[in-house]
């Protein structure tokens, strides 16, 4: 996998979501470079590990991941934030904080997980990547954009970055929405040991603010923030206001 490395002090992880890659973050980046040494991960399929012969899989990118990285919190945005819970829960020593942001346990509705999407929503785009590999993929993007306060900006952003590192594999986009709609890492929560900072945004309709305010409530020192008027990708649209909640976070005794 392709993990950049950027800026001066203490290190922090930061996953993207599907179908982006670690230049999504470039925002984020300038105001964090200063403070944190930051190792952007391009997961694979993705960006500049399109060729990584990983499979999009929770478990072997945690293990990979962890076998390279140095101890440091983890943010995993989206489908990152799967990856990112997965190594807190399982490998606190190297991941001593975790930052979910605009990312649930379970992005799917169910009988007992009433915040999540409808699963023939991502059954939908899977389908539609083999008809229509482009137009799916803005369809997406609309859809993370949508609700945003400054939504034209913040889908012209995610429109630029998502071919900015050449296409993401098709089949590496299907795994994705795969892992979107089956995951379900809510056994973690409980038995969290490493404090935990959930940052939704308040106009969301990918994943709802109070799925994350529920998981919140189920993992062990967490604390949950909600960005008004911000939509699926706050770190676009209110880069301020993310770095300073993040850096509070990571900052705190």
């Amino acid at each position: 996998m392709h993990i950049e490395v950027a800026g001066t002090g203490a290190p922090l992880v930061l996953l993207h979501g599907w179908a982006m890659h670690g230049g999504v973050f470039a925002a984020l980046r300038e105001r964090l470079e200063s403070q944190r040494t930051l190792y952007l991960v391009d997961l694979p399929g993705h960006g500049l590990s399109r060729d990584s012969t990983l499979p999009l899989a929770i478990d072997p990118v945690v293990d990979a991941l962890v076998d390279v990285l140095p101890p440091a919190p983890w943010l995993g945005w989206s489908l990152g934030g799967l990856i990112a819970l997965q190594a807190a829960a399982l490998h606190p020593d190297r991941v001593p904080a975790l930052v979910m942001l605009c990312a649930s346990p379970r992005f799917v509705r169910g009988t007992d997980w009433t915040h999540g999407m409808s699963p023939e929503i991502f059954r939908d785009f899977a389908k539609g990547l083999r008809s229509d590999y482009r137009g799916t993929l803005d369809r997406f993007i609309a859809l993370e954009a949508f609700g945003s306060d400054d939504a034209r900006s913040e889908l012209r952003a995610l429109r630029a970055e998502v071919f900015a590192r050449g296409e993401p594999a098709a089949h590496v986009l299907a795994d994705g929405l795969g892992l979107l709609e089956k995951s379900d890492l809510r056994a973690h929560l409980p038995a969290l040991v490493v404090p935990s900072l959930w940052m939704s945004g308040r106009r969301d309709r990918l994943v709802d603010p109070r799925a994350m305010d529920a998981a919140a409530a189920l993992a062990n020192g967490a604390v949950a923030h909600t960005v008004a008027h911000a939509g699926h990708a706050p770190f676009l649209t209110h880069a301020d206001a993310v770095a300073a909640r993040l850096l509070e976070f990571l900052n705190a005794p």
